[in-house]
This record gives C-alpha cells, structure tokens and sequence, in this order.
C-alpha cells in the first residue's frame, strides 16, 4: 500500500493548524497515520511552520508520496487562503415597485 506525506487539519472552528503527518493514502484526511514529521499553524502571525528534515527525507526514500501543497510548504512558497464562500446570484433581482 502506498504511502503519503500530507496535512492533517486540527485546531478550533475558523482557528485551523495543520500538522505534517505520513499516512496510508488510503486513510482518511484526520485519521490514523504512521509518523508526525511537523506542524504548520496559519493562524499566528507571522504563520509558524516547523518539520523535522531528516524524517520527511527518509520517508522520501521509502518511497512516500508528497502532496502539492506540501511541497510549496517546505519550497516556502505555500499560501494559506481561508475559505470564503462567495454569494451565487443565479436569479434575476427583482426592483421594488415592479410587481
């Protein structure tokens, strides 16, 4: 089964931190994994990213699999968006006074 180094998310309601764990890429997003190599919490200001080199480079020579977004955490060149849903406006406003 393979393997994968991804994001796991933790923390409160719209207070999100992330940690960098190496799981089975079958496994859900928060479940069980197998090693923690870091943390990432976009929450503070300035965001606080930490991994443990050493760790996330073996698991690379074992053959685990990177996320994207991963990858632009540790090239340092990952930006945290915060979901903001936008209003879909798909019918016609209705004037006041036109009925």
């Amino acid at each position: 089964m393979s393997v994968s180094i991804r994001l796991a998310r933790f923390g409160r309601k719209h207070m999100p931190s992330f940690r960098i764990v190496v799981s089975n890429t079958r496994d859900k997003r928060n479940g069980r994994f197998l090693d923690t190599i870091g943390h990432f919490n976009p929450s503070e200001k300035p965001q606080k990213f930490e991994y443990n080199k050493e760790k996330y480079e073996g698991w690379i020579a074992k053959g685990a699999i990177v996320t994207d977004a991963v990858k632009k955490l540790i090239e340092g060149k990952y930006e945290y968006k915060p979901y903001n849903p936008k209003p879909t406006s798909t019918t016609p406003k209705v004037e006041e006074g036109t009925q």
